[in-house]
């Protein structure tokens, strides 16, 4: 991968739309990555690089059919000026949001973070000629089983999941190492978590939380995760089991659970 300028891990976003992105880089804790330089983000629109006085990016699709397809040449162009434009010359990754891509997960969010940055393309419409794919896109990112209208939002969603990983984005350094999902911990959904009041509508904190005893807060904390992943993500246990991250304790826990659950 190659960096951005000063080392900085650098991603440059090919859109139609740069300004869904400028409330994202004014806001919330990801801008501190922004701020900081930690991050280099470059918007690039290929409305600047299509011909004519109209700029035209798409046309209607060969066979027929509903919509309209994003023109190859002006996001080869973009994407060559892009490229040009970064620190040391080398290529970048190239990653198009698409449903056939692989789902992003904090596995991958880590890889990208831990790297140098890559060209991030938007598509819009019914999609992008296929030609500009093969010989451009060296990596397809999907967010699941839907359809959104843009490639932007997906686009936001990697650079959000990268930016709070970076030194010093996260108000407490730790915060990130008990999120859901990370393989450092054991891959496993966070537990659920209380403030203040200790009282409201009705409902109370759980004691455990309150007791100011450091080993029954996390062995409370620990059986919550297992039980909440067990309901709800079980296959998040197996691949913990398959690793080798759940220790006796553990199991015997989910024993009891599922002892319980089935009556």
């Amino acid at each position: 991968m190659s960096a951005g300028a000063d080392g900085a891990l650098r991603f440059d976003v090919i859109t139609l739309f740069p300004e869904l992105f400028a409330p994202f880089l004014e806001a919330g804790v990801a801008r501190r990555a922004y701020a900081s330089g930690q991050i280099d983000l470059k918007l690039w629109n290929p409305r600047d690089y299509a011909d004519g006085n109209y700029r035209r990016v798409d046309d209607r699709p060969f066979g027929g059919g509903p919509g309209m397809v994003m023109l190859a040449e002006p996001l080869a162009r973009c994407l060559a000026a892009a490229q040009a434009e970064r620190a040391d010359g080398a290529a970048a990754p190239v990653v198009l949001f698409s449903p056939i891509g692989q789902v992003l997960t904090h596995a991958a969010v880590e890889r990208w973070a831990a790297g140098a940055g890559a060209v991030l393309i938007c598509g819009r419409y019914e999609g992008i000629d296929q030609r500009f794919i093969d010989r451009h896109v060296t990596h397809q990112i999907s967010l699941g089983d839907f359809v959104l209208s843009g490639g932007e939002i997906a686009a936001l969603a990697l650079l959000d999941a990268v930016a709070r990983l970076q030194p010093g984005v996260l108000g407490d350094e730790g915060s990130h190492h008990q999120d859901s999902f990370n393989p450092a911990v054991d891959g496993l959904l966070d537990c659920p978590h209380y403030t203040r009041p200790e009282h409201w509508a009705g409902l109370l904190v759980p004691a455990e939380l309150l007791s100011g005893h450091h080993a029954r807060i996390e062995a409370w904390r620990r059986a919550q995760r297992l039980r909440l992943t067990a309901r709800q993500r079980p296959e998040l246990i197996a691949a913990a089991r398959a690793a080798g991250r759940l220790s006796a304790r553990d199991e015997a826990l989910l024993a009891d659970l599922e002892r319980d659950a089935s009556g």
